[in-house]
């Protein structure tokens, strides 16, 4: 796999330089850096159409530029996938015991009990904690009359 990776690298600078070399040797429409290669030098070493081969050249090499980086990261994830230090730390470290499982609260049945299923009708009425005979506590309204 590494030798994949160096045979990429070299293609990719190869690619690079190729196409450094050649926007340089296109002669813009200004006549700007390309006029630096002498006005017609071009044309006399490659012919009449040599705007049109060096575009088509330029474009063939900016699509191997691309198809070469991203090549490269697919072979630099394959091989340095797992060897991280972050990864080399967490796979070292001790795993966690699970926790021990907490029993349920008990749940409440939907079905009425006995205390339940009797409401009572005056929130005032008090219950006798531990007697034997239970006093119903006097209501509001015969308090006053009771007077």
């Amino acid at each position: 796999m590494h030798t994949l990776l160096y045979i990429l690298l070299t293609l990719h600078i190869l690619v690079c330089l190729l196409m450094v070399l050649v926007v340089l040797m296109q002669r813009p429409r200004n006549e700007g850096l390309g006029a630096a290669f002498g006005s017609g030098m071009t044309e006399n070493i490659f012919g009449a159409q040599t705007t049109n081969v060096l575009a088509r050249f330029t474009t063939w090499l900016g699509i191997a530029f691309f198809v070469l980086t991203l090549a490269l990261a697919m072979v630099y994830a394959r091989i340095y996938s797992g060897n991280t230090g972050i990864g080399k730390e967490l796979l070292s470290l001790p795993q966690p015991k699970p926790a021990a499982v907490a029993t349920p609260a008990p749940v409440a049945s939907p079905l009425p009990t006995e205390s339940a299923a009797a409401p009572a009708s005056d929130p005032t009425e008090v219950k006798p904690a531990a007697s034997a005979s239970p006093v119903p506590a006097a209501s509001p309204a015969a308090a006053p009359a009771a007077n």
